[in-house]
């Protein structure tokens, strides 16, 4: 199985943080952020993982190389300025993928979520890992219904953690041409099919988005 870390955008919100280091390179615990999503791969045995990059890229490779120091695999998928969204980067490295499913974590999230139990099941396109609205988004992303269902109809009880895996024909319809793409709207079709799953986890959760969480992690 593949993995896939989602490393392109600018983190502005992190600003000035991310004026000459991108938000993957930031530290927390004395660890760049995108080393705990990589050792969480390592941990799952996960070891063939694709990186998408666009702000201050270059860095971001220099930093990592080929992964062999980490034990791991890793190949690059380059966007353009600017990035492509959630969705389009995913799209654009569709051909590092593979054609099964594969796991795709935010560089931005540290979570204890074991990811060698995410499957996906049969009948889904994805299913994705949800936890409790944290403060930042108290009106949540999706609720589950019937235990894996994911929906947006009764109400958002639950916020998406970043963390998900997917079957490469959730994107088949998008794959014309590279753009800009956000993720809610495919997921959005998948609930319209049938096709979303998720589970609930409340474990360790932290999302490292602005600089006064990225306190809360260093603190925690």
């Amino acid at each position: 199985m593949f993995g896939m870390i989602l490393a392109a955008g600018r983190g502005e919100r992190m600003m000035p943080l991310t004026k000459d280091t991108p938000k993957p390179l930031i530290k927390v615990k004395n660890k760049v952020l995108i080393k705990h999503s990589i050792n969480a791969f390592k941990k799952a045995n996960i070891t063939n993982i694709v990186i998408n990059t666009s702000y201050l890229g270059e860095q971001i490779k220099s930093h990592l190389g080929d992964g062999s120091k980490l034990g791991v695999t890793i190949n690059y998928s380059n966007e353009p300025e600017g990035a492509l969204e959630t969705a389009g980067g995913i799209i654009k490295a569709l051909p590092l993928l593979g054609d099964k499913p594969f796991v795709v974590i935010n560089s931005d999230v540290l979570c204890d979520y074991d990811l060698s139990k995410l499957t996906l099941p049969v009948g889904s396109l994805a299913h994705l890992v949800l936890i409790d609205n944290p403060p930042h988004n108290p009106n949540g992303d999706f609720s589950l219904v019937n235990n894996h269902q994911v929906t947006n109809v009764h109400g958002q009880s639950c916020t998406f953690s970043g963390i998900g895996i997917y079957h490469p024909d959730l994107f088949k319809s998008h794959l014309e041409f590279e753009q800009k793409l956000p993720l809610y709207p495919i997921l959005k079709e998948a609930i319209a099919n049938g096709k979303l799953s998720g589970e609930h986890y409340d474990g360790y959760w932290q999302d490292v988005g602005t600089p006064e969480r990225l306190e809360l992690a260093n603190n925690s």
